[in-house]
């Protein structure tokens, strides 16, 4: 029996595994798949978790739920260190030390927030890439409505797709009392957006009055205060929550790889996804540096993750059934936002939306984008039921 070890359970890992174990083998083969959480997290709505108009087993469903009944292993643990001569994996699992032998490995276990550049920042800076980060920001935020403060100061670090989102649904959740702030290095937000959606983003920000800082770096954040360097003075002012969006590294574990790797630390592969030298071991996501068949530039976003996973899955089976591989050809599907409740901006495959149309048409896409029927049906039906259960509530309480 083959062993396929997948690490990782985000878009590229868990859908690799899923895709997997729907192939026709004739002999199935020992699918584990590693991570250190115990949940997948749909990044493209975690904000509407700490908004409140989604709950977090919408977002966040349990591996143990997802995989039930596919034949796949699962094992919370941390990954300890990558033995790619001896086709081994060393993890680590409840202060138990596990090594899992493999005849194919997957490496998708994308990008670790970096924000301690800044003096203050990993004190006093919130990053927002999983569950965790987005209950303490729910927790926080709490405090903050809680308390007797007339304004809610916040600062948002970078002015991407996850600054911007994060700051127009703060923004329309604290109403009044919010005063925020977006703190962008570069010369304009969403640089590498469609104009579309830039020009979309730019009249929520200015409809909210969200203040946008561009061309200005972070020098130090403290408990209260965060100082900011223009190109002719630097400025502190009061804060009472930072949200660091921006930085990814590599981890450890992959960096330590005697891999050929870019500049960045993305390990190369071939445009079958294998890592150069090593064509039983496959990488995709944010650590890899992966050709396009056509010569596209390939986003490190979520979208990618999950087309690579699509071909990861077949090729892995390929490799195992002496069928020939494919190259992969990545299709660009258009980018979504969220711009607070009912708002949002789609732009891509010759429509632009934008309002009520784009927020229904970004549920729908991301509906059928959950990984796997079962979750659809149960979030679907969730989503229908919903506003009839709150109306009923109301009235009640009248």
């Amino acid at each position: 029996m083959s062993r396929i070890c997948i690490l990782g359970g985000g878009f590229g890992g868990l859908y690799t595994a899923l895709r997997l174990s729907q192939l026709p083998w004739t002999e199935k083969p020992e699918i584990t798949l590693v991570d250190k959480c115990d949940r997948f997290v749909f990044l493209p709505l975690l904000y509407e978790v700490v908004t409140g108009d989604l709950q977090s087993w919408e977002v966040a469903p349990y591996y143990s739920e997802l995989l039930a009944g596919t034949g796949i292993r699962y094992v919370q643990a941390n990954v300890e260190s990558i033995n790619l001569p001896g086709r081994s994996v060393q993890v680590m699992q409840n202060g138990q030390v596990e090594h899992l032998a493999y005849d194919r490995l997957v490496l998708a276990m994308g990008g670790e927030s970096v924000i301690g550049r800044v003096p203050g920042a990993a004190d006093y800076a919130l990053p927002f890439r999983n569950l965790n980060d987005a209950m303490r920001l729910s927790d926080r935020l709490q405090a903050l409505e809680a308390s007797s403060a007339d304004r809610i100061r916040i600062a948002v670090i970078g002015a991407g797709y996850s600054g911007v989102e994060l700051a127009c649904n703060l923004a329309e959740k604290l109403g009044d009392r919010a005063r925020i702030r977006i703190v962008e290095l570069g010369d304009r937000i969403l640089r590498l957006s469609p104009e579309f959606n830039r020009k979309a983003a730019e009249k929520a920000l200015d409809d909210r009055k969200i203040w946008v800082d561009l061309n200005t770096q972070i020098s130090n954040i403290t408990q209260d205060e965060i100082t900011l360097q223009y190109s002719d003075k630097t400025e502190t002012l009061p804060v009472d929550l930072v949200l660091w969006t921006v930085g990814t590294k590599i981890s450890d574990v992959v960096q330590a790889l005697a891999l050929n790797k870019n500049d960045r630390g993305q390990i190369r592969t071939l445009g079958t996804l294998q890592v150069e030298d090593y064509p039983e071991v496959y990488a995709l996501g944010d650590l890899a540096d992966c050709p396009e068949a056509d010569g596209q530039f390939i986003p490190a976003t979520a979208q990618a993750a999950f087309q690579q996973a699509d071909y990861a899955g077949w090729n892995i089976w390929a490799s195992l059934t002496n069928r020939p591989l494919l190259a992969f050809r990545y299709q660009h599907l258009g980018e979504m936002m969220t711009l607070g409740s009912d708002d949002a901006t789609m732009a891509g495959l010759g429509l632009q939306l934008k309002g009520t149309p784009a927020y229904l048409a970004r549920r729908m896409i991301y509906l059928m984008r959950m990984p796997t029927f079962e979750h659809q049906v149960k979030v679907g039906l969730n989503w229908i039921t919903k506003p009839a259960a709150d109306f009923l509530k109301a009235l009640t309480v009248r």
